[in-house]
């Protein structure tokens, strides 16, 4: 267990500025856990979000509205706006190309480095010691495109999907609120969560632990917010999320390297037949 924990880190694009702007006016923010980087970015048409020597796979989220181009690898895929979707995109060299104005996400892992040292909590959560990048899944590098409409659960809203280095829980959206009677508050022993708003208003319950030390003890915090936004939650630190005010919301859970027991599940992940479980996940690193 961790003898340091850091702050809990809330991004609003609204209330700070964004640490990247293209020429093109797009504005990109970045947050970061210790293990990886998620870069919310709004884009105009005509927007390119290039990566020219990504080393590992990354993550791409496009809501509903929006239409996008993907390159990468030889490669291409559209995102048609006609419902949101998750692209998993192969390491080296890629662009997503907005052909409308809106949100887009995209999810990396500590090991997009440049990425990392521009997030605005850079300070508050440091870079680890890089490593070598995840081998190869069966299929190999490719790109991997997942409408997310097709992957509803009858029995749960949760739709997880991973990558060799990332999984992301794309929560079903739903327009009733949470029963607060059955909140469910928990924390991870040895990884951070970043949950990532879309749609609607949250807000973020975190309990930090009574370390030995009764000078790191701190009070309890509700983070209110509103969509998008994003907020990282560190290893140890208590935490539950409730929906507020009315109309739709979505939420997407965040982790690097995939959760060992959501990838030991049979038949939980969307995307098990691209990443079996032979392809084990290895926490190659201690967070500091």
């Amino acid at each position: 267990m961790h003898t340091t924990i850091p702050q809990a880190s809330v991004c609003q694009p609204d209330d700070a500025p964004p640490q990247v702007t293209g020429s093109d006016g797009t504005q990109t923010w970045l947050t970061r856990g210790r293990t990886f980087v998620v870069a919310i970015s709004r884009v105009v048409p005509g927007a390119r979000l290039e990566r020219t020597d990504q080393n590992d796979e990354y993550m791409l989220l496009v809501p509903v509205g929006l239409s996008v181009t993907v390159q990468a690898g030889g490669e291409t895929v559209e995102s048609d706006g006609q419902g949101d979707a998750l692209t998993i995109i192969p390491p080296g060299a890629s662009t997503v190309t907005s052909h409308g104005s809106g949100w887009l996400t995209r999810i990396f892992s500590h090991r997009a480095a440049d990425l990392a040292a521009l997030a605005g909590n850079a300070a508050g959560y440091p870079v680890l010691a890089p490593d070598a990048p995840p081998a190869p899944p069966p299929g190999g590098f490719k790109l991997r495109h997942y409408p997310l409409e097709r992957y509803k659960k009858p029995d749960s809203p949760a739709r997880p999907f991973r990558s060799t280095n990332l999984l992301v829980n794309a929560f079903v959206p739903r327009d009733f609120r949470r029963d607060t009677r059955k909140m469910t508050p928990h924390a991870h022993d040895d990884f951070d969560q970043a949950s990532l708003a879309l749609q609607g208003h949250f807000v973020h319950h975190l309990r930090y632990p009574w370390l030995t030390d009764m000078t790191q003890w701190r009070e309890d915090e509700h983070h209110a917010v509103g969509s998008p936004s994003v907020i990282v939650m560190p290893a140890q630190v208590v935490h539950t999320t409730q929906d507020v005010g009315l109309g739709w919301v979505q939420l997407v859970d965040i982790f690097s390297p995939p959760r060992p027991d959501f990838v030991e599940k049979p038949g939980w992940l969307c995307n098990e037949s691209d990443y079996p479980f032979e392809q084990k996940s290895v926490r190659d690193e201690v967070i500091a």
